[in-house]
């Protein structure tokens, strides 16, 4: 069992990163394996709809986003990572995620997902709630944990000051673990569910 942790700051070992960290050593601990993957200082451009993707199962820019995304088929969970700018994911990250999951074929039924933010002081909510929607949209159940899950502070010291905050993150990477373990044991017996031919309704007639 595997989880993807995205990093989606410019700051390889900021705030962000400590925050992931922390849930990765509960997943390690939890026995999931894990790789941290640094995403916010790559040079990476946002979806232009040409859909070639759709025709070639994978993105017509070939770079970061096809790396990861065998390892986000493979893998059974993502934790997406990001700080707040103006109340909003970095918008390299946005860029990624929105290429990462238009992008790939297969099907994300039941891997699990979790947003992690960082915040000096506000717009935590504002940007968890945008990214838990690229999941939600994807059949993947979220994990929770005993609080939102942010962490704040300006420097990776102040965050590992946040007793709350960390506390919070040992917690989603306990419940990640379960839910992980959880799906797989119900597979096994009783398989994913069945799923309807999608049906896309346009609201302009």
């Amino acid at each position: 069992m595997k989880v993807l942790l995205i990093n989606g700051s410019p700051n390889m070992k900021g705030c962000t990163y400590t925050a992931l960290s922390g849930v990765e050593k509960t997943l390690n601990e939890a026995g999931i394996d894990t790789e941290i993957i640094h995403v916010g200082n790559k040079d990476l451009r946002g979806c232009i709809g040409c859909r070639q993707c759709k025709k070639n199962g994978k993105c017509a820019f070939n770079d970061l986003v096809n790396e990861v995304a065998p390892k986000f088929e493979e893998g059974d969970g993502i934790v997406i990572g990001t700080p707040v700018y103006f109340a909003s994911a970095n918008g390299t990250l946005v860029s990624f995620i929105d290429r990462l999951f238009y992008s790939v074929p297969f099907d994300k039924t039941m891997k699990v997902g979790a947003a992690v933010v960082s915040a000096r002081r506000g717009g935590a909510s504002a940007t968890f709630d945008e990214i838990n929607k690229y999941f939600t949209i994807s059949g993947m159940p979220v994990v929770s944990s005993q609080y939102w899950n942010s962490v704040h502070g300006y420097t990776p010291d102040d965050v590992r000051k946040d007793e709350e905050g960390l506390q919070t993150m040992r917690t989603l990477g306990k419940n990640m673990a379960f839910l992980i373990k959880s799906i797989s044991l119900g597979k096994e017996k009783f398989s994913l569910p069945e799923k309807e031919k999608r049906i896309g309704t346009n609201f302009i007639r």
